[in-house]
Formats: structure tokens, C-alpha cells, sequence
């Protein structure tokens, strides 16, 4: 009796409490990490754009752009995806990718045209909210056919950054006439056609299935790498003129593969009987 009475008299301060929250595997802190370090360039190059240093500005969206692109891919090797770091992936995007380039390309020329410019710049901003909300809810549709991993449904947000700041990399680089009223409207034009891009359902290649390379290819690809890289680090804003204008290239091609695609699978026509 006495040893169960004791047993029960315990002091309740000496006994384990139990843990609230469960031990997060660093295997999943390491993408989000990597998505917090793009969304620092992101913020950073608004802070460039406003400080006139443009070029850095430009740099800093392209590194969160190539930041973007890694901790996707790093995620699913490590097995450390998760529903937070999705959400945290697209609240960084927003701002690197809609936010970002929307005040830099006002900073560098919009704003020219005042309430004109800053309205394309807010539809910039708008249609990459729209993109990313999309795709958010596409990620959960069910019965999607293993060949609709091969294209994104509109322009991707990072792809439409990149593609969207080609005002400022011709401002900035090549001997290209900027002053005016003239290319400060074509400019309009061109952003508000790319936000149409990012919000409309063109299908686009998409670069997620890009992993493998075989081996015959290996050296030739590592030395495209090393160009690559190259000319980005001596040539930054030429090189994008260069990417930029070989992705708008490959949209009429990513339509026609789309089209074959779902004709493929919809199967040929039934003869009339």
C-alpha cells in the first residue's frame, strides 16, 4: 500500500513532459533554405533597382531565378519535400519573380509614362500572382496524363522574369535607342504581352524532367555548362538577350508537341460507319 501511495505522491514537476512539436529532418530544411536565400536576392534586387544600380538588380533576379530551380530538384533527392516548403516556395516566387522585376523595370524606364508604366507594371505583378496560384491548384488535380509533366500551363513565374526584363537588358547593354516616348510604349506593350503569356494556358516546355544526361553527351554538356557560365559572368546582359530571345523561340514549338500530344492521346478519329 505504502509503495503505490508513494509511486503516486511524485513529484509532477520531475516527470518528462511531453514534446510539442515534432524534430524537423535537416534533409527538409535544406530546400527551404535555399528558397529563403532566393527571396533574399529577390528583396535585394528591389533595393538595387532603387539605389539605380539596375545591372545588379537584373543579376539578383537571375540568381533567384537559377536558386528557384535548384531547390525544387534538391527537395525531391533528398526526399525532404513538404506541404510548407510549397507554400514558402510560392510566397518567395511572388516576390522574386512578380514584385522584383514589376519595380525594376518601372525604375529603369516605366516610369517614363507614369500611370501608364506603373499599370503594366502592376499587371506584371498580377498575372505572375495569377500564374502561381494556378499552378498551386494544379498540383493537386487528379487523372493528369504522364505527358503533361513534360509542359507548364502558361509561362512559368521565373521564366516570365527573365523574359519580361528584356527592356532593361537592351537599355542597359547593346546600342539600342531607348529615349523616347516611343520605346517606353513598345516597352508597355511587350511586358503586358508577356504578363499575358504567364496568365494565359500556352503550354510551355518544362525543364523538370531535364535530369539524366546519357553518357555520349556528358562532355558536350559540360562544356555548354562552362560556356554558359562564362558568358554570364563576363557578358551578363548580352548573354540574357541571347536566352531570352532562344526561349521565345521554342513557344511555337512547345504549342505544336502539346497538340501532337493530346491528339496522341485522345487516339485517331472513328471512321463513320
Amino acid at each position: 500500500m505504502s509503495s503505490q501511495s508513494g509511486a503516486g505522491d511524485a513529484d509532477p514537476e520531475l516527470a518528462p513532459r511531453p514534446r510539442r512539436f515534432r524534430a524537423v529532418p535537416i534533409r527538409v530544411l535544406i530546400p527551404n533554405l535555399i528558397t529563403l536565400l532566393a527571396l533574399c536576392l529577390g528583396l535585394t534586387a528591389i533595393r538595387f533597382a532603387f539605389e539605380g544600380q539596375i545591372e545588379w538588380a537584373v543579376i539578383a533576379i537571375a540568381a533567384a531565378a537559377v536558386l528557384d530551380g535548384l531547390d525544387g530538384r534538391i527537395a525531391r533527392a533528398l526526399k525532404g519535400t513538404s506541404r510548407f516548403g510549397a507554400e514558402l516556395d510560392s510566397l518567395a516566387d511572388f516576390i522574386d519573380f512578380g514584385v522584383a522585376p514589376a519595380i525594376v523595370l518601372y525604375v529603369s524606364g516605366l516610369h517614363n509614362m507614369r500611370s501608364l508604366g506603373w499599370f503594366a507594371a502592376l499587371v506584371f505583378a498580377i498575372a505572375c500572382a495569377l500564374r502561381l496560384a494556378r499552378f498551386n491548384v494544379m498540383i493537386d488535380e487528379p487523372d493528369q496524363p504522364p505527358w503533361r509533366d513534360q509542359f507548364f500551363v502558361g509561362m512559368p513565374a521565373p521564366a516570365g522574369a527573365i523574359v519580361g526584363l528584356l527592356p532593361v537588358y537592351l537599355q542597359n547593354s547593346l546600342a539600342v535607342p531607348t529615349q523616347g516616348s516611343a520605346f517606353t510604349l513598345l516597352e508597355i506593350v511587350y511586358v503586358l504581352g508577356v504578363a499575358l503569356l504567364m496568365a494565359s494556358r500556352i503550354p510551355h516546355f518544362s525543364g523538370k524532367l531535364i535530369g539524366r544526361v546519357p553518357r555520349e553527351y556528358v562532355a558536350v554538356v559540360l562544356i555548354g555548362l562552362a560556356a554558359a557560365v562564362l558568358l554570364l559572368a563576363n557578358f551578363p546582359l548580352q548573354t540574357l538577350v541571347a536566352l531570352t530571345l532562344a526561349y521565345l523561340a521554342t513557344i511555337p514549338f512547345s504549342v505544336q508537341r502539346f497538340r501532337q500530344l493530346k491528339l496522341g492521346q485522345s487516339g485517331p478519329p472513328h471512321a463513320a460507319t
